[in-house]
């Protein structure tokens, strides 16, 4: 499980920790934040970037992908789920590294096995700066 950073005091890691999400973020979050529902976070390294020296276009989808789950973690309710789709667009982005990114967004339809869920990604020192805005689909597989 991933060590939460110091500037993201307040979050948690998911569960036990998610071993691709670990080594390719870390990614947390903070449930039910009275100001922005639940909050995905992460904050970038060098890791992070692409040769041009600015974040991975990858590095956004795999931390929106992360953030559907996030966002619908209450209509989850504990059950196993998998993405079945994840669409994003890019709409800026940073050559900062130790920037820390939110991302937040709602759910737009909750069926029985099917959540609808679409977001945006932010600089946490500029929320109007969108990075990158995201739409994906969850599908139930199991119970919890």
């Amino acid at each position: 499980m991933a060590k939460i950073p110091k500037q993201l005091a307040g979050f948690k890691a998911w569960g036990d920790g998610e071993p691709f999400e670990d080594k390719s973020g870390p990614f947390f979050m903070r449930l039910n934040d009275p100001n922005q529902g639940n909050l995905s976070a992460m904050i970038t390294d060098s890791s992070h970037m692409n040769s041009g020296g600015f974040l991975h276009g990858g590095l956004l989808m795999t931390f929106a992908d992360y953030a559907l789950f996030v966002i619908a973690y209450d209509e989850l309710d504990g059950a196993h789920a998998v993405t079945v789709s994840c669409q994003a667009e890019f709409l800026a982005s940073t050559d900062e590294i130790g920037t820390i990114l939110h991302a937040t967004g709602t759910v737009t339809r909750n069926t029985r096995s099917l959540i609808f869920v679409r977001g945006q990604i932010t600089k946490a020192s500029d929320p109007n700066k969108i990075l990158t805005t995201f739409s994906g689909i969850i599908k139930r597989v199991g119970n919890k």
